[in-house]
C-alpha cells in the first residue's frame, strides 16, 4: 500500500520518512528567506523597543527620565502604529508568496481597497500582528536555533580543537586530548537528526501562523460558492422535475388512458368464451393499474392538489387522510416560492408520517407561519418522544431538503415527549 505525499510541511514532519524526502531542505530554503526579512524587521523594533525597554528599567530603579526621552518614545511608538499596516502591506504578500516552499496549498489574501482600510479592517490588523511576530519572535527563535546548531558544530569538531589548542571547553566538561572528545563528537553527530526536525518544527509552526493572519476567508469564499453551486442546482433538479411532471401528465398520461379506453371497448367487442378474452382484460387490467402507478408517479413529483390548492390547503387535504387527528393552523400572508412551497409540504408529509408510524401520539398539530421574509413550518405531536436523524426516521434526508433551500431544521424530542419539529424556510423571491 502506497502512502498518500504529504501536502504541506506540517504534515510531513508526522512521516517516518521526513529526513530523507525534500521537505527539510525546503524548509531550509524557507528560513534562510526568512532571515533578511525578519533581521529587517527585528532593527526597527530594535530602534523603539531597547530605548523603551532602558526607560521602564530607569523608572523602576527610581531614576527620573528626561521629557525629550518621553517624547522620542511617544513619537516614535505612534509613527511605528501608523506606519504598521503599510509596512504588513508589503510584507503579507511577500509571506503569502514564500509560504508556497513549505505549504503550497492554496492562500487568498484578503480584499483591501484603499488605504482606509488598511487601519480599519480587522485583516489587515492581522497582517499587522504578524509583522511584529515576524519581527520579534521569529528572530529570537532562529537565534536560539542557531546557538543550538554552533554548540553541535562545536562538539563534532571538538577532536580538531583539542589537537590544536591545549583546552576545549565542551558545554561544562574541559577536554584536553582528541581521545577525550571523540564521545561528544559522535553525541554531536547523533544530534544531526535532532536539529533537522527542530528547523522544520520551527519553519512549521512559523507557516501555521503565517496562514492564520495573513490568509484571507479562503473557506468562507469555497462555503459561499458551494452554496451558490447547490442552489444553481436544486433550481436546475426543480426544473427537471416540473419538465417530467409536465411530460408525463401531458403526454404520458392522455396516451395511457386512450389505450386503457380502447382495451375496455375492445373487451366488450369480444365474447367471454373467445381464447382472446382472457388475455384482453389481463391486458384491461394492467393498464388500469399502470394509470394508478403513473398518477403516484406525478403525485410524488408534484402534488396535484398542492398546486391546486395551495401550501394551507394541501396541508389540510394530507392531515385529513392521516390516520392519527391532525389540526392545522396557517397564517400565510403572501404568496410563497414554488420551491419553498414544495420543501413545506414533504417536510409537513414525511413529518406526519413518522408521527403516525412511529411516535404513537394520539394527536398531532401542524403550523405554517410567515415571520418577516421566512416561512415556518412547526409540526407537534404528544408521542413517546425521542426522535433522532440516526434511527433512520427520515429525518436525515428531511435535513438535507431542508439545506438545499438554504433553510435550517431544528428538533426538541425528548425522551417520553412532546417532540417538536421547526424548521425555517427563506423565502427571499
Amino acid at each position: 500500500m502506497t502512502l498518500d505525499r504529504p501536502r504541506y510541511l506540517a504534515a510531513a514532519l508526522r512521516r517516518r520518512g521526513y529526513l530523507f524526502s525534500s521537505w527539510p531542505w525546503r524548509a531550509l530554503v524557507y528560513a534562510a528567506c526568512t532571515l533578511p526579512i525578519a533581521g529587517a524587521l527585528f532593527v526597527g523594533l530594535l530602534a523603539v523597543v531597547v530605548p523603551l525597554w532602558a526607560t521602564i528599567r530607569a523608572v523602576r530603579q527610581g531614576q527620573s527620565v528626561e521629557l525629550p526621552v518621553v517624547a522620542f518614545l511617544t513619537v516614535a511608538g505612534l509613527a511605528m502604529l501608523a506606519l504598521a499596516p503599510i509596512v504588513s502591506a508589503v510584507v503579507a504578500p511577500l509571506e503569502r508568496w514564500r509560504l508556497g516552499l513549505v505549504d503550497p496549498r492554496p492562500l487568498a489574501g484578503a480584499r483591501l481597497r484603499g488605504l482606509a482600510a488598511r487601519y480599519t479592517s480587522p485583516a489587515a490588523w492581522r497582517e499587522v500582528a504578524y509583522t511584529f511576530w515576524l519581527g520579534g519572535a521569529v528572530p529570537v527563535a532562529y537565534w536560539m536555533l542557531f546557538l543550538l546548531i554552533l554548540l553541535d558544530f562545536t562538539l563534532i569538531a571538538s577532536p580538531w580543537l583539542a589537537a590544536d589548542s591545549d583546552r576545549v571547553i565542551l558545554v561544562q566538561t574541559t577536554v584536553d586530548t582528541p581521545a577525550q572528545a571523540i564521545p561528544y563528537a559522535v553525541v554531536g553527530l547523533l544530534c544531526i537528526p535532532v536539529l533537522w526536525y527542530l528547523l522544520g518544527l520551527l519553519v512549521a509552526v512559523q507557516a501555521v501562523v503565517a496562514r492564520r493572519l495573513i490568509g484571507g476567508p479562503v473557506d468562507g469564499v469555497a462555503l459561499r460558492e458551494v452554496t451558490r453551486s447547490r442552489t444553481r442546482l436544486v433550481n436546475a433538479y426543480e426544473a427537471e422535475r416540473r419538465r417530467i411532471e409536465r411530460d408525463v401528465h401531458d403526454a404520458a398520461q392522455p396516451r395511457l388512458t386512450s389505450l386503457t379506453l380502447q382495451l375496455g371497448l375492445a373487451k366488450l367487442d369480444v365474447p367471454d368464451d373467445s381464447p382472446a378474452a382472457k388475455p384482453l382484460a389481463i391486458a384491461h387490467g394492467q393498464a388500469k393499474a399502470l394509470m394508478v402507478t403513473l398518477r403516484q408517479i406525478v403525485q410524488g413529483i408534484r402534488p396535484q392538489h398542492l398546486a391546486e390548492l395551495g401550501l394551507a390547503g394541501a396541508v389540510r387535504e394530507l392531515a385529513a387522510a392521516t390516520t392519527v387527528p391532525v389540526a392545522v393552523h396557517a397564517d400565510l400572508r403572501q404568496p410563497l416560492p414554488e420551491l419553498v412551497e414544495t420543501t413545506a409540504y414533504f417536510v409537513v408529509s414525511e413529518s406526519v408520517s413518522n408521527v403516525a408510524q412511529h411516535a404513537r401520539a394520539t394527536r398531532a398539530e401542524v403550523r405554517l407561519t410567515q415571520a418577516d421574509q421566512d416561512l415556518v413550518v412547526e409540526v407537534e405531536d404528544d408521542g413517546r418522544g425521542g426522535a433522532s436523524p440516526g434511527q433512520g426516521t427520515g429525518l436525515a434526508g428531511l435535513a438535507d431538503r431542508v439545506a438545499a433551500v438554504n433553510g435550517r431544521l431544528l428538533l426538541a424530542s425528548p425522551a417520553g415527549g412532546p417532540t417538536v419539529l421547526r424548521v425555517e424556510l427563506p423565502c427571499h423571491r
